[in-house]
């Protein structure tokens, strides 16, 4: 009589709070589940299952398909979706490993995991307050790691998102800002790189170094063969770039002073990295023309000009190559980052363009051990 009793006032209780439905599941547990629901019981199968669906790192064979096939049936195991949050931020936490960071759909049929229409404020309160916060702030990171990841969202995704969220949920207004700023960042580089980035360490060296001799329009870039140097002891190739402007400061830089080889520096596309080299002189000096802002001597009348004797004395405007740390000849990358490479790329410079190099002793500073400027190639390389 007393259990009788006890389901009569949880059963009044849930028709006030409309959880019949809840109810129902209750009243076909058993009595010894009954105060702990089948999912919480160690030997439940289902949480074994999720479990398991939940291991990404126990996959071995880790690609697009199958981290595609985890996420279907993990959404088809069950209406409830129970557990999708811990889901999603596993699959999240994973997606280098299938090497899927950057694709739009995986991110699509994630979104897809969580349930529709449940987390909908349905008023002013709940909708500023953050109603299910902890599946909101899910939606969230999901969408930062797509704008970490430089994926562009769109239309259907917004769909997505008002249908789970709601028009006032808080992914829906992060969704509309990463749509306001991320297209105007997109073709916002003045040194745009395809998508994808090529395979060849070749074709990077020479992006790379184009965009280093940017600064000057009149540099060209030359790809070298070591091979082309009977003296050389590696075969590899030489990416060089040079500019008039670069070949007449060599000319007129003096012979009995030292010019430097440095490296290796670091130069990033998206996410490769690329050492490359220079060739350097110390800074030359500069002429500091001072002027008195009280002298009145000697005031220019626009009315007299011609009668205003000319200006005798002339500064040249140091071109862009002649920095404060030194005065830059060359920029290459090579494809060992090796010492006899870049004495490769000397003999290279000198026939091509640059005689003066016979003649001036070139310093080889070198910031680290040879072997550990290699980023390029492991093949051919001296040990």
């Amino acid at each position: 009589m007393l259990r009788k009793s006890i389901l009569i006032e949880i059963f009044n209780y849930c028709k006030y709070r409309r959880m019949l439905p809840r109810l129902i599941i209750l009243s076909n547990l058993k009595a010894n589940n009954f105060h702990t629901s089948v999912l919480f019981c160690k030997d439940s199968p289902e949480t074994k299952d999720l479990t398991v669906y939940q291991n990404f790192e126990a996959i071995n064979n880790k690609n697009r398909n199958t981290y595609l096939e985890m996420v279907k049936i993990f959404s088809a195991r069950d209406i409830n979706r129970r557990g999708h949050v811990e889901f999603i931020y596993s699959a999240l936490k994973n997606m280098k490993d299938f090497n899927v960071e950057k694709d739009l759909d995986v991110y699509k049929a994630l979104i897809d995991v969580l349930p529709k229409g449940r987390f909908v404020p349905t008023n002013m309160f709940q909708a500023e307050f953050m109603h299910y916060p902890k599946q909101q702030q899910c939606a969230i990171d999901l969408l930062e790691q797509m704008e970490t990841n430089a994926v562009m969202p769109d239309k259907e995704i917004e769909e997505m998102l008002l249908n789970i969220f709601g028009k006032r949920g808080f992914p829906l207004r992060k969704f509309w800002r990463m749509m306001y700023w991320m297209p105007k960042f997109k073709n916002l580089s003045p040194w745009p790189l395809p998508s994808p980035l090529p395979n060849s360490m070749l074709d990077l060296a020479k992006l790379a170094v184009a965009r280093i001799s940017s600064v000057d329009i009149q540099s060209e870039l030359t790809v070298y063969e070591t091979k082309d140097i009977p003296e050389a002891l590696e075969d590899t190739w030489i990416v060089s770039a040079q500019s008039r402007t670069q070949r007449r400061l060599l000319t007129e830089h003096d012979t009995n002073k030292p010019i430097y080889v440095e490296g290796s520096f670091r130069i990033w596309l998206k996410n490769t990295a690329i050492n490359y080299f220079i060739l350097r002189a110390d800074p030359s000096p500069r002429t500091n023309v001072k002027y008195d802002d009280d002298d009145v001597s000697n005031i220019t009348v626009p009315l007299f000009s011609f009668i205003t004797p000319p200006k005798t004395e002339v500064v040249p405007v140091p071109s862009v190559h002649e920095q404060e740390e030194g005065v830059i000849f060359a920029v290459c990358v090579t494809g060992t980052s090796g010492r006899d490479s870049l004495l490769s790329w000397i003999r290279h410079l000198e026939k091509d363009g640059n005689p003066e190099l016979a003649s001036i002793p070139v310093v080889f500073t070198l910031k680290s051990p040879e072997r550990e400027l290699v980023s390029f190639e492991n093949a051919n390389i001296k040990q």
